[in-house]
């Protein structure tokens, strides 16, 4: 058969790290996709700049269209990141009957809908397993594997960077701000870290995911999304006396009255799998009916394991480029006509444990006050701590964790502490993962 023809679009780090990949395993890949896979064109912003792999044979310019529209190539790989460029070159390569493959996950989170609808009309397909978690292979696990079953939930570390971070802070007693220079300088975080710490990517990331979960298009305007940027020391202490390690999770869960997407700071049982996830390493747990908990665990960037992810994709889009499209595994796990637009709740429908952790006046009836105000709501406590002042004239702090509320029932008891004469400015919320077995 004829080699499928690939053309790059960004040869940077995962561009190059996936050349190489087709170089070192050309044989044994061709063997698995039926068909020899070679890169014959790229497009780049510097054609002179020395590249991390071998050019020969791949033609290099500087014009994207010329990419997208050339007839002889087959797949077109985008890994030019950002969503205004990357958008209008992926729909250019649809209209010109290219299969896509992306690690894009700005690019999918923002216009994955209409992306697909246009791929799904023109008969090719759109990857994407490279744009969740790196070299995991979270998008085939829950898209195929676990089709069988009615997901209910998915958490996971699904940020490398804001995992190291908090690593650091945890273990080396590290500030945020020191954390974070450390996590630039071994290239772990951009210059421009916003999109890591303020929890933006993994908003990203978890848009996809919830897609996929739970058969609605992706939503990621309407994902509750809290950074780690605010998190404190004296709290990562307070929740490691309470059992606790403090992580940051993109959670997605079915609910009553639909569905949470939510991105924020969590207490994680010391006990459980990701409160044991540390570094820059991913991990994502999934719970089917049928199968229980799933997890899911390894390296979640870097050019090697991203590369990874992105030529298995360019395998799988070779191997069914041959089958009726009707036949494919759909984008979205789900058939385009059986996607449904379930509601996305508000955080005050969050049902979870909470933490809390206010500065009180050191006087009798305080703690009588507070946990009466939480039976008013009817919200059970898991936990408390009590630091004493370390003076006369200081403050005590007070550290609650609850066992599970919906959350516009617990912010009711924080506004009415806030009230009290003796409560102090600057109450501190997080909440509380709760996984079951």
């Amino acid at each position: 058969m004829q080699p499928v023809n690939v053309g790059l679009l960004g040869l940077g780090t995962v561009g190059a790290g996936a050349v190489n990949l087709l170089e070192r395993n050309g044989v044994e890949i061709a063997r698995r996709a039926g068909r020899e896979i070679r890169v014959v064109r790229a497009a780049v912003r510097n054609p002179d700049k020395t590249r991390e792999c071998a050019t020969s044979g791949i033609e290099i310019g500087t014009d994207c269209n010329a990419v997208v529209t050339d007839p002889n190539i087959d797949v077109v790989i985008e890994l030019i990141g950002g969503d205004t460029q990357a958008y209008d070159l992926v729909m250019a390569a649809i209209a010109n009957g290219k299969h896509v493959v992306t690690a894009n996950k700005h690019l999918i989170a923002l216009h994955g809908n209409e992306i697909f609808a246009a791929a799904d009309e023109a008969g090719v397909v759109v990857s994407f397993e490279a744009a969740v978690a790196g070299g995991i292979p979270i998008i085939k696990a829950m898209r195929e594997s676990l089709a069988a079953n009615h997901i209910e939930w998915v958490a996971g570390i699904i940020n490398g960077t804001g995992n190291f971070i908090l690593s650091q802070m945890i273990f080396e007693d590290q500030s945020f701000e020191d954390a974070l220079a450390d996590a630039q300088r071994l290239g772990f975080a951009e210059a421009d870290p916003t999109f890591d710490v303020e929890g933006i990517d993994a908003a990203h990331k978890l848009a996809i995911i919830g897609a996929i979960a739970f058969g609605i298009p992706l939503s990621f305007d309407k994902i509750f999304t809290q950074g780690i940027r605010d998190i404190d020391s004296v709290d990562i202490e307070y929740c490691a006396e309470l059992g606790y390690r403090i992580k940051h999770l993109g959670i997605a869960r079915r609910g009553d009255n639909g569905v949470e997407m939510r991105v924020h700071p969590t207490l994680v049982s010391q006990k459980a799998l990701l409160a044991n996830v540390e570094g820059e390493k991913n991990a994502i747990m999934v719970y089917g009916d049928a199968v229980g908990p799933t997890v899911y665990y390894g390296a979640g960037a870097g050019a090697g394991p991203t590369a990874s992810s992105v030529v298995a994709d360019l395998i799988d889009t070779v191997r069914i480029m041959s089958i009726d499209p009707k036949g494919r595994v759909p984008h979205l796990a789900f058939q385009p006509d059986e996607i449904t637009d379930e509601p996305i709740v508000g955080s005050d429908d969050f049902v979870c444990g909470h933490y809390f952790r206010v500065q009180v006046a050191d006087q009798i009836g305080v703690m009588a006050e507070i946990t009466r105000a939480l039976a008013d709501q009817q919200i059970g406590i898991e936990a408390i701590l009590q630091k004493d002042p370390p003076t006369e004239e200081d403050d005590a702090r007070v550290m609650i964790v609850t066992k599970a509320a919906r959350e516009g029932q617990l912010m009711k008891v924080l506004d009415h502490i806030r009230s009290l004469p003796y409560a102090r400015e600057g109450i501190v919320h997080m909440r509380v993962a709760q996984f079951e077995d």
